[in-house]
């Protein structure tokens, strides 16, 4: 009797998914090993040789290792026959049928067997019945994949966050897997990269300050928090540093201001998982969705910056002019340049009659002046000393103090592991080695902690002292002009020739 080498091939599929316990199969597969084992003991000249087992995995495409494997065996002479509860768990892809079944199988001398669903190789007669199977199984998967489609359409016109990971700042809810909410210590980093940006630094050099601060990037705070996200790279976790590109994303992401954008990208189909970007008009937008850590006022005030396209100069920091000051004979913009001595602005148009330059410390003064000269005019005493300024003060503090108290929570938690660990290295429960290891990742995260700590309390002592005279110390007698007050005033400067050594400055203000 010849014997036939049999390998039998089990998947497990979306619908029937019913694990008791991670580590144990599920019962699907334990019913198909056993249908399967079953009829190999009803044919004495059936010889088991090898089992392949793909679960939680889809049945369109190849890209299964298991059944890869099987493959792979098959093409060099390994198998006879390849056995499984039907055709549609080995592929519901009409290609794969047909590449396989009717194709290489043949070419390899390896007849399939399908019991459920009476498909057999070596039977010619229901090749066609085979080939209408694997049109229907075709047909099923289109069916699910553009009805999983359109139930994520729903949920994101519903404003519902379909993501299995939150960006940067934000968590996802425990009450609620659609919900973002504001997670207590990134959103503090957030904060403080729009506070940076607006005060003139630019993106590499946000990053570097993060970094020299040994504030840990959103793809290793993720980690240390748990939560697994596939990065293609090969660097640790531990490695992953800022870059400008992190830091861009966070500052143009109206995420921040309680607005979710979704549908920005899609798959060419269900079985092409090639990712393509759709139009602009195609994204689902739906504002007010969750609360922001971003000011509204601010997020546009970065924006119009980024758009103005203003570079940083050498030092990492945006010039407190950049972008505003023109050229009134020609419209151009005028360039900041440096001598030995001083720092001067000229026209861009090398050709432009306006070809002397100006002093730049000559127009921060001559701003300066105009500006509190502006200032007041429209500076009304009697309406700020209306201002319930306790108010302010106790909005601020009470937001701190609760970003405080979730630290201190934060800190207490990875003492009580610290405590646990202890006793379960007493208890023998663990050894030693993973004893040390663990406690220096618990020491790792507490550090972290108290580090943020340090930053709230010195903002909580801040706001303390200075609070009280924060409106007047911006709207009133300004002595020295930044990147932040240029922005919030000026649209445009314009700047014109040089007449007899006088020239005219035009300001455009913002209102």
């Amino acid at each position: 009797m010849n014997k036939l080498k049999v390998a039998i091939y089990l998947r497990l599929s979306d619908e029937d998914k019913n694990k008791i316990n991670k580590l144990d199969d599920s019962e699907s597969i334990k019913n198909q090993r056993n249908l399967l084992l079953e009829e190999i003991n009803k044919h004495p000249n059936y010889v088991l040789i090898d089992e392949y087992c793909d679960e939680d995995l889809s049945g369109a495409g190849t890209y299964r290792p298991e059944f890869e494997r099987l493959i792979n065996d098959c093409k060099n002479g390994k198998i006879d026959i390849v056995l499984c509860k039907s055709q549609s768990r080995f592929s519901r892809d009409m290609e794969i049928i047909e590449k396989y079944l009717h194709n290489k199988f043949i070419e390899w001398n390896i007849r399939f067997i399908g019991l459920s669903d009476n498909a057999d190789t070596s039977n010619q007669g229901n090749k066609k019945a085979r080939q209408i199977n694997g049109l229907v199984n075709e047909w099923y998967l289109e069916d699910v994949s553009n009805n999983i489609r359109s139930a994520f359409q729903a949920k994101m016109k519903q404003g519902e966050y379909i993501s299995p990971f939150a960006s940067f700042g934000y968590e996802i809810s425990k009450n609620n897997n659609n919900k973002l909410v504001i997670d207590p210590l990134a959103s503090i980093i957030v904060k403080d990269i729009y506070k940076m940006y607006l005060k003139g630094m630019g993106f590499s050099k946000i990053a570097k300050n993060l970094n020299d601060n040994q504030i840990p990037s959103p793809s290793f705070y993720k980690y240390k928090k748990g939560i697994k996200l596939n990065i293609n790279t090969n660097k640790k976790r531990e490695d992953i540093k800022w870059s400008s590109n992190a830091i861009k994303s966070i500052l143009t992401n109206e995420l921040y201001i309680g607005n979710l954008i979704q549908g920005k990208r899609t798959t060419i189909s269900y079985k092409n998982h090639k990712i393509i970007k759709k139009n602009k008009n195609q994204w689902i937008k739906i504002e007010n969705t969750h609360e922001a850590i971003i000011d509204k006022n601010d997020f546009l005030k970065v924006q119009n910056i980024i758009n103005k396209k203003i570079r940083p100069i050498k030092n990492g920091n945006i010039h407190i002019f950049s972008k505003k000051v023109f050229c009134l004979e020609c419209n151009s913009c005028m360039k900041k340049k440096n001598s030995t001595k001083y720092q001067y602005l000229v026209c861009s148009n090398t050709n432009c009659i306006n070809n002397k330059a100006i002093r730049y410390n000559k127009l921060e003064e001559i701003i300066l002046n105009k500006l509190n000269i502006i200032i007041d005019k429209y500076f009304n005493i009697k309406m700020l000393n209306n201002l319930n300024l306790d108010m302010i003060n106790n909005n601020l503090l009470l937001s701190l103090n609760k970003q405080k108290d979730n630290i201190i929570k934060e800190i207490n938690k990875q003492e009580i592991y610290l405590k646990n660990l202890y006793e379960d290295k007493i208890n023998n429960i663990i050894s030693k080695e993973q004893f040390k290891n663990l406690v220096n990742e618990y020491n790792k995260d507490i550090t972290l902690f108290q580090k943020q700590l340090a930053i709230i309390n010195n903002k909580i002592n801040n706001y303390s002292n200075k609070i009280d005279n924060k409106i007047f110390n911006k709207y009133k007698n300004l002595n020295k002009l930044n990147k932040v007050i240029i922005d919030e005033f000026i649209d445009k400067i314009y700047i014109s020739k040089l007449n007899k050594n006088t020239r005219e400055i035009k300001i455009k203000w913002n209102f």
